[in-house]
């Protein structure tokens, strides 16, 4: 089982030749095993904010790209519940204070799951493990 970072599932859908060659054989197994790939539903919510401040550029609306990805069958969104909110403060104190990051790192804690992140700070917390 595996989480994307944020960037990590833009450019997954985007780019894939953005992700680390380790990342992208990880993605590519975890999909064929039926392992599903999950994001954290704070990665909608930097996404957007990507796209509204400009530093995200799309094709097409940013609604319809996020539905778009809603209808993936190997995707699935995990909400921000009260324990992944709990473990990114319980278990994430030592991380950098981004709450997103936390979140995310959460999730994958939560579910058990490796996280794909570029993000060295979050890679170097060794909270859980990550791939890129």
């Amino acid at each position: 089982m595996i989480v994307l970072d944020t960037h990590a599932w833009i450019w997954y859908i985007d780019t894939p030749e953005n992700l680390g060659e380790t990342a992208r054989r990880a993605i590519d197994h975890s999909r064929e095993s039926g392992g599903g790939l999950h994001i954290s539903c704070i990665s909608t919510w930097e996404f957007y904010m990507l796209v509204e401040r400009g530093r995200l550029s799309l094709t097409v609306p940013a609604e319809v790209w996020v539905s778009r990805c809603e209808k993936i069958s190997f995707l699935t969104f995990q909400p921000v519940d009260n324990d992944i909110a709990r473990l990114s403060v319980t278990a994430c104190s030592d991380m950098h204070g981004d709450p997103a990051d936390r979140i995310i790192t959460a999730t994958a804690l939560y579910l058990g799951a490796k996280l794909i992140s570029r993000d060295t700070k979050i890679r170097q917390s060794g909270i859980v493990e990550c791939i890129w």
